[in-house]
């Protein structure tokens, strides 16, 4: 039963990783129809903007949880500032070209964004600090779950209730709603759709920087390629939920991280991405909407 739910924990923990980046996907497609394949590259920036951050605050002798939340704001701050240039450069001059442009712009700016941080740092692996004390109080536990797991979910969920505040409270997020609505409809009742998507890039970015750092700082070594694979896994887990559905990139991205834990443990490390892209398949096949995505009629 212990190692059950050391397998379920695990699971949750790798699915709040996804869920953080998986609403920055989720958020741009509902507003703008696009796949930024380049935000997994935002996410490996804010994970090495942290490194250097903490490593500069290091020497000054700041205890660990004060690096850890200025790190994180660093991260947060320059992230966004790449995920509010990267839509002003490579996707506003092509909004209403045909959509495959956009798609191979996404692509071009992934791959220059790799190798931007591969010249600028290192092709090797890079140690990265624990900056996450270990609590006094999860000593019993700590065989099941450690601490920064904990700071995972619980960054995670504070994250995802301030998102659900913002976006259905507050007047950006009505206009957000509306601009993902009907985005001709909202421009002649005066909402201004530049400042929407910019401002969900830089939303969406910050989430997938505080992911880089949290992930960053748990497993103990980031290198310019972790992007890559967590960005794939991360639309993997929005399409399976519903491209375009907050919850369900949340859920989509719990259901990805339990499959890929409960394969590792029962089945074999080996094949813990056969079964997640093979849970993918099936649901395209049977709900190709994703688990809570709607499926549009259209009037021919």
């Amino acid at each position: 039963m212990e190692y059950f739910l050391e397998l379920f924990l695990g699971g949750m923990t790798r699915g709040s990783i996804y869920a953080l980046i998986a609403l920055g996907y989720t958020m741009v497609y509902g507003i703008i129809g696009l796949i930024n394949f380049a935000h997994g590259e935002i996410y490996m920036i804010g994970a090495f903007t942290a490194l250097i951050t903490a490593s500069v605050l290091t020497i000054f002798g700041l205890n660990p949880f004060a690096i850890l939340v200025l790190a994180g704001l660093a991260a947060v701050v320059y992230s966004s500032a790449y995920g509010f240039t990267i839509e002003k450069v490579a996707y506003k001059p092509l909004r209403n070209a045909p959509r495959l442009s956009p798609l191979i712009s996404a692509i071009g700016m992934s791959i220059f964004l790799q190798n931007y941080v591969l010249l600028a740092q290192t092709s090797d692996f890079m140690p990265f600090p624990n900056l996450i004390p270990e609590f006094a109080f999860m000593e019993p536990w700590a065989h099941i779950i450690g601490s920064s797991e904990i700071v995972i979910l619980a960054v995670t969920a504070v994250a995802m209730v301030l998102l659900t505040l913002l976006i259905k409270f507050t007047r950006i997020g009505k206009a957000m709603r509306a601009t993902a609505q009907d985005r001709k409809m909202a421009m002649l009742v005066g909402v201004n759709i530049n400042r929407v998507i910019s401002v969900t890039f830089i939303i969406g970015s910050s989430l997938a920087a505080i992911g880089g750092l949290l992930i960053a700082s748990h497993i103990g070594q980031i290198n310019f390629y972790i992007g890559f694979i967590a960005g794939i896994k991360a639309f993997t887990a929005a399409v399976l939920g519903g491209i375009g559905s907050i919850p369900g990139a949340v859920l989509g991205s719990f259901v990805l991280g339990w499959t890929e834990s409960f394969a590792t443990g029962y089945i074999s490390s080996d094949y813990e991405d056969v079964f997640a892209f093979s849970l993918l398949v099936l649901i395209l096949i049977f709900r190709p909407a994703g688990i809570l995505g709607r499926s549009e009629s259209k009037k021919v």
